[in-house]
């Protein structure tokens, strides 16, 4: 049954992209060039290949394609993914325009008025000029056979001057909404250039009611959804744990999402993990993706580099519990969340955070008597409008909330998966300061 489901939905998207590039190759390129001539080959040739690209970059890694053709598919799939949300939303907002301007334009240009007959008589006859000196005989004037009106309705070929001012128009809409995709998605700050080069820092200070006063102040680094795979790698790591090491952490926990691929083509992309360092370590809960790439493996490798896999285990810390649970993904291998496991026989005087990479499992962690959940999953949409679709699907998309004793943080992700491209979510890594009530 939910092979069938998935079946069909995969089906419907494949609809929809077509759809989409349909519309798109009307109106950018057959719109805005001549019948047989090169741009229109050009146009046509990448109307066919980037879509494949992109069904090839979201379907090679689990296809089992050698990794360096994952990464050369990788980037144009990727990136043109992101180019054609934007181009398409562009787009529509241009159709009324370009809708509004074709009809003042054949309100200013006449419709193809049909033959007349020429001035004068066209019946055959010889036509008799008198003049002053001499009397001439016109040649004979063949018949011109008249020319039938055209039926109420039929179409009326546009003129060559209104095909110009037609091309004009779709050539500027088309121009406009180029500019507006591809200078979105590479743009510095938020685009393709603002995850290349890192997350930035967010630190929040999230009050405890049971957090003892000699806690006050305690740093945890949360870093979550680095997917790590053919596009963003070992650099991309390495920037990431400079970034955690120079905010000084207590701790750091690493919420899952670390990874898209296996071990043997992204281990030594996750090598420089080692060199994170705080003070009460570095933990780990898997993500969804780890699910996706063989969680095993990965919870295997990440201890092999130091840090600490929390698989529904909770670690005792000084001044408060430290829990994690497995990803709801895992529930499919029998490895889920066991909240009883990992919280059932705690003391509850003393705080307790938890690591979770979904939201959605806040209701259980209220359950459980937790103090503070700490998540990712969401990438806080990663790509506007999806923030209103992951509003959908979570409870909380970005930031801190509350839900009756238990407080949520959710990080907006240090890495982006599929395109490498974030607008309207910058990445970030947050440092979490824990604040005692007695202090």
């Amino acid at each position: 049954m939910r092979i069938a489901v998935f079946a069909l939905v995969a089906l419907a998207v494949v609809a929809l992209l077509v759809l989409v590039h349909r519309w798109l190759w009307i109106r950018l390129v057959r719109d805005t060039t001549a019948p047989g001539g090169l741009p229109r080959r050009i146009g046509t040739a990448l109307a066919i290949a980037l879509p494949l690209l992109s069904a090839a970059a979201l379907t090679a890694g689990r296809a089992g394609v050698p990794f360096r053709l994952e990464q050369a598919v990788a980037w144009p799939g990727f990136l043109w993914l992101a180019v054609l949300l934007y181009l398409t939303l562009t787009m529509l907002v241009a159709e009324p325009i370009r809708a509004l301007l074709l009809r003042r334009l054949a309100h200013r240009v006449p419709s193809r008025v049909a033959q007349t007959a020429s001035p004068g008589r066209q019946d055959g006859a010889c036509t008799t000029t008198t003049t002053t000196t001499a009397t001439a005989v016109a040649p004979p004037v063949a018949p011109v056979a008249p020319v039938a009106p055209a039926p109420p309705g039929a179409p009326v070929a546009p003129s060559a001057h209104e095909l110009t001012r037609r091309r004009f128009v779709a050539r500027t809409l088309g121009g406009a909404a180029a500019a507006v995709a591809l200078g979105t998605v590479a743009n510095g700050a938020y685009g393709a250039h603002g995850v290349l080069r890192g997350p930035g820092v967010r630190r929040v200070q999230v009050p405890l009611a049971k957090l003892p006063r000699a806690a006050h102040g305690f740093r945890i680094a949360v870093v979550s959804d680095v997917h790590l795979g053919p596009i963003l790698g070992r650099a991309h790591t390495q920037r990431i744990v400079d970034t955690v090491n120079r905010t000084q952490p207590d701790l750091i926990a690493i919420v899952g999402d670390l990874v898209d691929g296996d071990v043997d083509d992204l281990g030594p992309a996750a090598e420089p993990l080692r060199r994170l360092t705080a003070r009460h370590g570095t933990y780990f809960v898997t993500g969804n993706h780890e699910y996706f790439s063989g969680a095993r493996q990965w919870v295997d490798h990440v201890r092999e580099l130091g840090l600490t896999p929390l698989e529904n285990a909770r670690r005792p810390l000084p001044y408060f519990d430290l829990a994690g649970v497995n990803d709801i993904a895992g529930e499919s291998e029998g490895h889920g969340p066991d909240f009883g496991a990992a919280l059932g026989d705690r003391d509850r005087a003393r705080t307790a955070v938890l690591l979770a990479h979904q939201p959605v499992v806040i209701h259980d962690a209220v359950k459980h008597g937790v103090d503070l959940q700490l998540s990712g999953h969401t990438h806080g949409g990663q790509l506007w409008p999806g923030n209103y679709l992951a509003e959908l699907a979570n409870p909380t998309v970005a930031g801190l909330e509350r839900y009756g004793d238990t407080q949520l943080w959710v990080s907006r992700g240090a890495g982006a998966w599929g395109p490498p491209v974030r607008v309207g979510a910058p990445s970030d890594i947050t440092v979490v300061e824990l604040a005692s009530y007695q202090a």
